[in-house]
């Protein structure tokens, strides 16, 4: 279907509220409150719409609409990052976590970096846009159209969701997700702050878009299904450790949103990823407005770092709610056969207990060893070796105990000469 509005006077149509905020920022730059979730929100929702616009009649490829349309995209992922950010501030308080002073203070800067290159980029698409010979608008926003989200009131709480049709099942489920997630962050290793060099020689190689999107999903799961199966209220009353529990994986998920966010756009818009002409000319302006070693630094030693740290700090509680949740039972199984609980057995033994979260203990008389632990186990072995045990029992949780009933089934996982079997399908997470 034709329309009969031209290109030019729909570039000024879906640039008119995008243009008002500019107005906006450069009128207000200097106020403390400049920036909250609804101005952010503006930004994010008149940037798309202008970028779809100019992607829809092919500014990718035209030489004189490129750098407006990536002046857009710059102010939408910048735009949503601050938002993400805006989301933890007006938040943390009532995540009610431990120590964080520091994860405040390195916030703070990391918000001043994204506010800072916004207003940066300001004069420069009002000046693009009277280049295109966009019109401006006549009259901005006033600053009551953005006000903060947060009062000095609270409505009266009469909704109690204390121990709500509380599901052990779905406790026992998240706290083990929360631990297998955290375990896979692990290996990505940020318990410190990088120098530049080492941020580059990871980022995107190893550090990237795809993979932060990756855990922010399954995080976004996790929060999802918590608030539907156990806890439907807000923070501030109920069960303290359910709670506390979600402000770990919230405060992470909100983290994980900004990386996606600013890595996308450094991937996409400030990454030399050896394209020429046009596309190198449009880069090199971006790079001037904002600092590229600036957005890696602020990425991966504040959101990144923290992201890691607030993963790690959950653990303890995750396995501490776990295991008041769980199903307790004890089986009895035998000993692998000829050689004991040495390497592979041991191993496969401490990766069931581990996979699922929940303790386990090997029990031998008054004596009790962990069984998520490789070493124990062998320290076990030794017992069980030097007194001529056959016979040995497992308490804990019931979800690892039938795994390590089957693994006990097929010799855990061995033949009688020490060589590796094939493991039933319910064990193939092991391989």
């Amino acid at each position: 279907m034709s329309c009969d509005i031209s290109f030019h006077e729909k570039a000024r149509i879906f640039s008119h509220d995008y243009l008002r905020c500019c107005l906006y920022l450069m009128k207000y730059a200097s106020s403390r409150f400049l920036f909250s979730k609804m101005l952010y929100s503006e930004l994010i929702s008149t940037s798309q719409l202008l970028e779809d616009f100019l992607d829809f009649h092919g500014a990718k490829n035209s030489s004189n609409w490129y750098y407006y349309r990536e002046l857009s995209a710059a102010v939408r992922h910048l735009s949503l990052g601050g938002y993400s950010l805006q989301h933890i501030s007006n938040r943390l308080n009532f995540y009610d976590l431990p120590d964080t002073d520091d994860f405040n203070r390195e916030r703070r800067s990391t918000h001043k970096f994204v506010k800072e290159s916004i207003l940066k980029l300001v004069p420069v698409i009002m000046e693009e846009a009277r280049r295109l010979n966009i019109p401006i608008p006549e009259h901005t926003f006033d600053p009551s159209a953005f006000p903060g989200i947060t009062t000095g009131e609270f409505l009266e709480y009469d909704i109690d969701d204390v121990d709500r049709d509380l599901q052990k099942e779905y406790v026992v489920k998240i706290a083990s997700e929360f631990l297998r997630i955290a375990e896979s962050f692990d290996q990505l290793g940020f318990y410190r702050p990088y120098e530049l060099e080492e941020i580059k020689a990871i980022v995107p190689a190893k550090v990237n878009e795809v993979e932060i999107r990756r855990f922010e999903m399954l995080v976004h799961n996790l929060q999802s299904s918590f608030d539907t199966y156990v806890i439907h209220g807000g923070y501030r009353f109920g069960n303290r450790k359910l709670k506390q529990l979600r402000s770990y994986f919230s405060v992470v998920f909100h983290l994980l949103q900004m990386i996606g966010r600013l890595l996308h756009f450094y991937e996409r818009h400030l990454f030399d990823a050896g394209y020429k002409n046009v596309y190198k000319q449009v880069r090199e302006r971006l790079v001037e407005l904002i600092n590229p070693d600036t957005l890696l630094d602020r990425t991966i030693n504040c959101c990144l770092f923290y992201a890691c740290h607030f993963l790690t700090g959950g653990k303890e509680l995750a396995k501490e709610i776990l295991n008041e949740n769980i199903e307790r039972k004890s089986i009895t199984a035998g000993v692998p056969v000829t050689l004991g609980f040495h390497a592979r057995p041991s191993l496969l033994v401490a990766k069931i207990v581990q996979h699922y979260g929940g303790q386990v203990e090997l029990c031998i008389g008054e004596d009790r060893f962990d069984a998520s632990s490789v070493l124990d186990i062998q320290w076990a072995g030794g017992k069980i070796q030097k007194e001529n045990i056959t016979r040995i029992i497992f308490e804990g949780d019931s979800r690892a105990l039938k795994d390590i009933e089957i693994l006990a089934g097929v010799n855990y996982g061995e033949d009688t000469m020490g060589k590796g079997v094939p493991l039933p399908k319910e064990l193939r997470y092991l391989v």
